[in-house]
């Protein structure tokens, strides 16, 4: 740990031991030509990382005592494609269900979808209009467990249909785990997604709202997505979609989840920004 002032986001010593192993581990499949061992520690470019998403600022107004926001975008980028960040998300989210007394991978998700208004600049052929919200921008879509932790998320347009971003999740989380065998959703999803499950071999339900309730009610087992959606608020960088790519903006949500899971798994908490 560098011997600046620490940020509320920073890992502590326990939490970046969750980490460490990944991270060492890539390090050792990329050795430097000149045996340069790199002039910024990783620990500090994953606050770097962990702080962004927590605030929300924009890469130059990266706080002067962290690596360079160059160095920063460096690594975010390399370590989203080489898939890095989903390495360090899934090995915290296995540790955390063993935790609960849980297996490693789930045997129900549940499937859920969140219109994000785009932020300025975003290129217009990867965003739309979702017309029933009247929200312009994208489609954040989760597959979570019962823990509501994330098992997948897929990122499109905010105009794509709930079919389509079923049909996206179901081939994502039976990519990620062979596991699931159950999927929960509400009524926005219609029949094209339950087929679709048959031929994946996951069993779609469709939870049916009932017609006598007024306002916003809680379904059982269905409820945990929104909690989880609630979560993702605390991190701003995913209140509004600032991303250029949607795989940075997926990459986002595994980060703001690997954050949640290191606190829990260490028992940490996290000031609210309600927090007087």
């Amino acid at each position: 740990m560098s011997m600046r002032k620490p940020y509320p986001s920073d890992l502590t010593d326990e939490q970046w031991e969750l980490l460490e192993p990944v991270i060492t581990a890539w390090k050792a499949r990329h050795p430097s030509v000149s045996g340069h061992q790199g002039k910024y520690a990783m620990r500090e470019i994953v606050n770097a990382i962990l702080y962004q998403n927590r605030t929300g600022c924009q890469w130059e107004f990266l706080p002067h005592d962290m690596p360079p926001p160059g160095a920063v975008k460096y690594y975010f980028y390399l370590w989203r494609d080489e898939g890095t960040d989903q390495d360090i998300h899934d090995l915290l989210r296995w540790q955390l269900r063993e935790k609960r007394k849980r297996l490693a991978d789930p045997s129900l998700v549940v499937l859920d979808t969140q219109s994000i208004h785009a932020a300025v600049g975003v290129p217009a052929t990867t965003t739309g209009r979702d017309a029933a919200k009247r929200v312009p921008g994208r489609k954040r879509c989760l597959a979570v467990d019962v823990l509501g932790l994330v098992i997948d998320c897929v990122v499109l347009p905010a105009s794509a249909h709930e079919n389509t971003a079923g049909i996206a999740l179901l081939d994502a989380v039976t990519e990620q785990c062979d596991t699931v065998k159950k999927a929960l959703v509400d009524q926005g999803f219609k029949k094209k997604v339950v087929e679709h499950g048959k031929n994946v071999g996951i069993d779609v339900e469709i939870v049916e709202r009932n017609p006598d309730d007024k306002g916003f009610v809680p379904q059982a087992k269905r409820w945990i997505v929104e909690q989880t959606n609630g979560i993702l608020m605390f991190y701003r960088r995913l209140v509004r979609d600032y991303e250029h790519r949607p795989a940075s903006s997926r990459s986002r949500v595994l980060w703001a989840m690997a954050s949640v899971m290191s606190r829990r798994l260490t028992g940490a908490t996290s000031a609210s920004w309600r927090t007087a």
